[in-house]
């Protein structure tokens, strides 16, 4: 089954600082949340439709529960992440619970029990529902210091909220997201299994997945500068994410929004681009009139 982006991890040292910076980059960012213990993190979610992306930080960390056979730990990765540094930690696809669980066990790139998450939210008048979600994990050893999940949204109805999904910016979607890694094809065969996808486009400066929501790009370093003008991140420890590249339908509002929130932004390739270092070693790529 082919799967579309989901969403995407931005993890942060600082969750109020990242807010603060998608909200001058003409965001709608959502109010924070907390995750179980045994995760011990926090996040704020910025939705598009059909696709969010979670700034995430750690919280209370002394509940986390460790990896162990069969058991990906969302907490201990998230933790370990931060460690390092701070970016983009994590791509997570469409999903359909224990279906995806099992297909990744027969291909050979994941061995995990599906986790199942229910957090208290709230909607814009102050009303408490539920959401819940089953998250099946995948694991590429090439990429040690990127996760991948899917996830399947138990409620839908409880957590898309077209009112959260207007941005100043005119943001309204994500194209897609691009990876670096030292070579680009060595993700090909985990890749087009965890996206459910067999056809690729493969060029000498990378490879190409097309989905049904957004594209998923693997770059070497070179070709990713080429592109974006900007500092890929550290590949030492396996391929990285490393853009995001969201759809805008206004460019003059996307720069107006910008200005006004005082982000520092270039032009390069008819892309207006956000780099790490004002980014939260993210870089943000903005297409479109």
């Amino acid at each position: 089954m082919s799967r579309g982006l989901d969403h995407i991890v931005h993890a942060v040292r600082d969750l109020d600082a990242a807010a603060d910076l998608y909200r001058r980059a003409g965001f709608t960012v959502g109010a924070r949340n907390r995750h179980p213990p045994a995760w011990g993190t926090q996040n704020h979610i910025v939705q598009l439709p059909g696709t969010f992306l979670e700034l995430l930080a750690m919280a209370d960390t002394s509940e986390i529960a460790p990896h162990a056979p069969h058991h990906f730990s969302f907490g201990a990765f998230s933790r370990d992440f931060l460690a390092g540094g701070q970016g983009l930690a994590m791509l997570v696809l469409e999903g359909r619970g224990q279906a995806d669980a099992d297909e990744f066990r027969a291909a050979g790139i994941g061995d995990f029990a599906l986790y199942e998450l229910e957090r208290e939210a709230k909607r814009p008048d102050g009303t408490p529902i539920k959401v819940a979600f089953a998250l099946a994990f995948a694991a590429d050893p090439r990429a040690a210091a990127t996760g991948f999940f899917t996830c399947q949204h138990r409620h839908p109805e409880n957590f898309w909220n077209p009112a959260f999904q207007v941005h100043a910016n005119t943001a309204n979607g994500v194209a897609g997201v691009v990876l670096v890694a030292e070579n680009p094809r060595d993700h090909q065969d985990f890749l087009s299994a965890f996206a459910g996808e067999s056809e690729q486009l493969a060029t000498s400066a990378g490879i190409t997945i097309r989905t049904g929501r957004g594209e998923i790009q693997v770059l070497a370093p070179a070709a990713f500068h080429d592109q974006f003008g900007a500092a890929p991140p550290d590949t030492s420890k396996g391929a990285r994410l490393a853009a995001l590249r969201f759809a805008v339908r206004d460019r003059n509002a996307l720069l107006a929004a910008l200005q006004s929130g005082k982000i520092e932004a270039q032009e390069y390739r008819g892309r207006i681009v956000v780099g790490p270092d004002m980014a939260l070693c993210a870089t943000l790529a903005f297409e479109g009139n």
